[in-house]
Parts: structure tokens; sequence; C-alpha cells
């Protein structure tokens, strides 16, 4: 056998849990949002109110979309016990007894000073986070279905951003503090949620092959969320150019 066939043979070599757990983290540290130009304004207090409006605005889009995306997924097991376990997510977000996820981003926004009514219309949404946000549906809804679980695990590296993000937003917008439920709810949500997800692909994904997809779709999730802050960097902060029909913020 030549070293090329050996190295290909190696290459293809079905990965541990932990080494794929490793895979999955390392797309997460190169590619994941927290380093994006955007966030890390954020999380240095740069952001000014209309900018974090628009965050505030937008960002509910891709919010609603999640309970939407969840629904797909159950739609396509016929496992029950998957559909059990991963019913929760919906609950986590539309509320069930109290306050769900989606409740509490419309909190965070009205302690921007956004109406209700104005956030939930998305009708001020920028183009580039709704091409974004619908790619993501797709996705979820055209690739397989372990594609669409490894792409929700995204969750691997929330808890750290989460709990940055809720030191950030105290210490530089104080006037925040009672909108910060839906964070809060995450940081025990988030990593409950990623364990399933990985574990259920780790189960599924029974070749390289296989595995690599999964990675794939990772690394695509994490390319659409870095997308909707591109299209927010651009829009409010460099340039400045949001495009007509978009949320502008009140001059200060």
């Amino acid at each position: 056998m030549g070293v090329q066939a050996i190295t290909m043979e190696a290459g293809s070599r079905h990965l541990s849990a932990e080494e794929l757990s490793t895979r999955l983290e390392s797309v997460g540290a190169e590619r994941y949002h927290h380093r994006h130009p955007f966030h890390l304004l954020m999380h240095e207090g740069h952001l000014t109110r209309g900018q974090l409006q628009a965050w505030a605005l937008n960002r509910y889009y891709y919010q609603s979309r999640i309970p939407i995306k969840d629904a797909i997924i159950l739609s396509r097991s016929e496992d029950a016990n998957f559909r059990r376990a991963w019913r929760k997510r919906l609950a986590d977000q539309d509320g069930d007894g109290g306050a769900g996820g989606l409740e509490c981003w419309l909190q965070l926004a009205e302690a921007t000073d956004l109406e209700r009514k104005r956030v939930c219309s998305c009708g001020e949404v920028l183009p580039g986070v709704r091409y974004a946000v619908d790619a993501y549906l797709a996705l979820v809804e055209r690739g397989t279905l372990l594609e669409a679980v490894a792409s929700s695990l995204t969750e691997m590296f929330a808890k750290h951003l989460i709990a940055l993000r809720l030191d950030a937003l105290r210490r530089h917008y104080p006037w925040l503090t009672n909108g910060l439920g839906y964070f809060e709810a995450r940081l025990s949500q988030a990593p409950e949620d990623a364990r399933f997800a990985f574990e259920w692909v780790y189960e599924h994904a029974r070749t390289r092959e296989e595995q690599e997809l999964a990675v794939r779709a990772l690394t695509r999730k994490c390319e659409l969320l870095w997308a909707q802050l591109d299209a927010l960097y651009f829009a409010y902060v460099q340039p400045g150019w949001p495009p007509p029909g978009a949320f502008r913020p009140e001059a200060s």
C-alpha cells in the first residue's frame, strides 16, 4: 500500500466522540460570531442606543424563525423519542406556562425603547438578515436530518458568549437590565440542548463522510450567523447605509 493510500485511509477513519467534539469546537473558535466586529463593539460598550435597537429588531426575525426551524426538524423525524426530546425547544421559545424566548426577546427590544408591534411586524428587517435567516430554514428543510440537527450545534459555543454578553450589557448598557431574561434562560438551556444534539449527531453519523457532513452543516450555520452581523455592521456602523425600507434609528 502506497503512502497516498495510507494517508487517505487514515483521513477517512471514524472519529471518536472526543475527536468529533474537538473538530466542532474548532469550527466555533474560528467561525462563530463572537468574533464579529459588531459583537466586539457591543461587548466593549461602543454601540449607540440606535445601533442596539437595530440589532434587537433584526435579531428578532432570526429568533422568530427558531421555533419554526425546530418544528421542521420535528416533522422530519420518525423517532418518537427524538421528537419528545426535541419539542422541549419549542416550549423554550414559544413558552409553556410562562414567558418563552420570543417573549423575552420582545422585552429586550422594548428595553431599547422599541414598540413591540414594530418589532413583531418584521417589516423593517434588513434584506441581508432576512436572506441569511431564510437560508438557514432552507438548510434545515432541504438538507438531511443529520445536517439539520448538526446545524444547531452552535449551542456548544453559546454559553460562553452569553455569559460574556450578559456581563457586557449589564456594565455598559444598564438601561437594558430588565430586558435580559432571554440570555439568563439560555445559560442553562443551551448546554442541555447542545449535549442532546451532539450525542444524537455522534450516534447517527456512522461514517467519517457523515461526520464531515455534520461539520460542514455547523460551518454553514456559523456563516449565516456571521452574514446577519455583516448586514447590521454595513447598515448601522460603517459605512452606515441602511437600505430603503429598513429600520432607521432616530437622530440622537
